[in-house]
This record gives structure tokens, sequence and C-alpha cells, in this order.
């Protein structure tokens, strides 16, 4: 038992030894090798495909070999007869989770610039599923300017809000043909807000001086370490409005039947009573729109991934390998223990 103990312990030393030396060789490559801009790739998923299979899986466990033998024989003659049919139009669904700085409307723009390559006005559509409760407005101007670009096309445009389209999530939503929203997603939020602590007291408690030089009255407006003055403060609360405006004229723009200064109030509400104020167009799910669509329209999810180069995929190869080394050795002394 004493023998397995120490061998365990050798095998550990070693093993520890060996990942060490491969780490500072990864190193040691990585910055010998002078990194070049990460580049992406279009992934396509078959979601008619996806959804066939879901449905031919549940029809297999759940009729009786005479039915599944009549679904069968109906599936053959409705597949010849779709063989002298025209294409089918073509729905793309693209996701959009956004963050506070809107860094995933990278992604947007690549997705966007891809099915503009291919769809057809006339028949083609396209679903962005939205999830956000806003943030930056440069991030998520940029963002809807995206969206801005499918209906510029001729595409028709469709959102569906299954959670959330708040504030700047909000300003994408309305770019759209149609808004299609969850009872319970929280839509609205057409508001702007801003915030900055300021620690001058707390300099000035501890004897601690802060300057701070600028160029232009207005260059810096409100401060963190320096002391506030009132015209600061009016200035900071001008510019806020003004965004504020901004955003408001977009949004009436897109939709002009809002009653804008009703609905601009930077509430926001569940979509049953954002439809009552006009802010949505339908109440339903993604899910229900891939469904419905899936019975006239082929559905392509379309989305943008950043390639990983040799060091990304070796520093995850070694994560992964000091991880599953580490839990083999504890499961190891665990059963050596006496």
């Amino acid at each position: 038992m004493e023998f397995l103990y120490e061998y365990g312990l050798f095998f550990a030393k070693t093993l520890t030894f060996v990942i060490a030396i491969a780490v500072i060789v990864a190193i040691i490559m990585g910055a010998a090798v002078k990194p070049k801009a990460k580049k992406g790739e279009i992934t396509i998923d078959d979601l008619s495909e996806q959804l066939d299979d879901l449905k031919q899986s549940f029809i297999e466990n759940t009729l009786s070999k005479k039915e599944l033998k009549a679904h069968q024989k109906q599936q053959k003659a409705e597949a010849k007869k779709q063989q002298n049919d025209e294409p089918k139009s073509r729905l793309y669904v693209i996701d959009f989770n956004g963050s506070v700085d809107a860094h995933e409307v990278e992604s947007l723009r690549e997705e966007i610039t891809a099915i503009l390559t291919i769809a057809d006005k006339e028949k083609d559509r396209v679903l962005v599923r939205l999830e956000s409760g806003g943030g930056v407005v440069h991030g998520y101007g940029l963002a809807a300017s995206q969206l801005q670009r499918l209906r510029n096309a001729g595409i028709h445009l469709t959102v569906a809000i299954d959670k959330v389209a708040a504030s700047g999530g909000y300003m994408m939503a309305c770019v759209a043909n149609e808004i299609v929203a969850a009872p319970f997603a929280i839509v609205g939020s057409i508001g702007v807000i801003a915030q900055i602590p300021n620690f001058n007291k707390i300099l000035k408690k501890n004897d601690v001086d802060f300057e701070q030089i600028t160029a232009g009255e207005y260059k810096r407006t409100l401060t963190i370490f320096g002391e506030n003055t009132d015209k600061g403060r009016e200035k900071f609360k001008e510019e806020v409005e003004q965004t504020h405006g901004l955003f408001k004229t977009f949004v009436s723009e897109q939709r002009p039947s809002l009653d804008i200064d009703t609905v601009a109030t930077g509430e926001h509400w569940f979509a049953t009573q954002a439809f009552d104020k006009g802010l949505v167009d339908k109440i339903d799910t993604s899910d229900d729109i891939l469904l419905s669509q899936a019975k006239e329209r082929q559905i392509y999810k379309v989305k943008y991934r950043i390639k990983k180069n040799l060091s990304d995929k070796l520093a995850v190869g070694l994560s992964s390998g000091v991880s599953k080394a580490g839990v083999s050795l504890m499961s190891r002394f665990k059963g050596l223990n006496p």
C-alpha cells in the first residue's frame, strides 16, 4: 500500500513537470509568432431539417405499425409531388443576445452581410430572435443600423422578443416590419440614463489634491474625482436630454402610429400591455413563428463564429488536460488512502 502511495506521488510530480514544460513551450511559441487578427466564418444550421427530425422521431415512437406504414406512404407521395414544385422561399434566423457594450454587433454585421448576398427580397424573410436590456447608445445605434440594412434592401424583417427588448434592445426591435413578443416579455424603456460616482469629498477628507486640465469649456462636464459644478451638471443633463430626443425621433420614424410622448417615459411594460400601446404587433413566441413558417419556408439559422487559432486550441487542450489529470489523481489518492 505504501509503495502505491509513493508511486502516486512520483507520478503526480512527473505529470506536473511535463505540463509545466508544455505550458512554457506554448508561451514561447505564442510570443514568437506574430499575432494575427482573428477571422471568423458563417455557419448555417438547417432548422427545417431539425424540426422534421423531431417530428419523425415523435411519430415513430407514438404511432402503431399500421399507422406508421400509412404515414410513410403518405410521405412518399408528398415527396414525389414536391419534386415538381418550385423551391421553397427561405427564412433566415439570427440570434442576438445583447450585452451592455453591444459587442455582439460585430457578429451581427457579418451575419446580415451574408444574408444580403443571397436573399431574395421578393420571397425570403429574416427573423431576429432578440434579447437585450439595452446598453451603450453608440453600440445599439449601430446594431439598429445593421437591421435597417435589411429594411433598406426590401427584405421583410420580423423581430421576436421572448424575454426582453428594452432601451437599446427596443431601439433595435422597432426597425422591424413586425414585432412579435411573448406575453410576459419586457418591452419598452424608451429613455436614457447616465450616472457617475464622485469621490471628491473622500479625497478632500484625506488631503488628496486632484488636478484635471482640459481644452474646451465642456470637454468634461462631470468628473469622478474633481468637484462638480452646477454648470457642468446642467450641461450633462442637456446632453442626456438630447440623446433621449434622438431616441424618441428614431422610434417615431420607425413606428409613426405610436403616441411617442406616452411611451417614451423610460417605463417598461409586459408584452400584453405593450401590445395595447402599439409597441408590439403580435403576442406570440419565436417557437410558434418557426413552426408556422416551416410549412411554407425552408428555415436556416445564420451564425458568425470566430475561428480559433493554434495557440487558442493549445491553451484549451492544456487546460482540459490539467483538469482531467487533477481529477484522475484525486480519485487515485482517494482510493489509496487507508
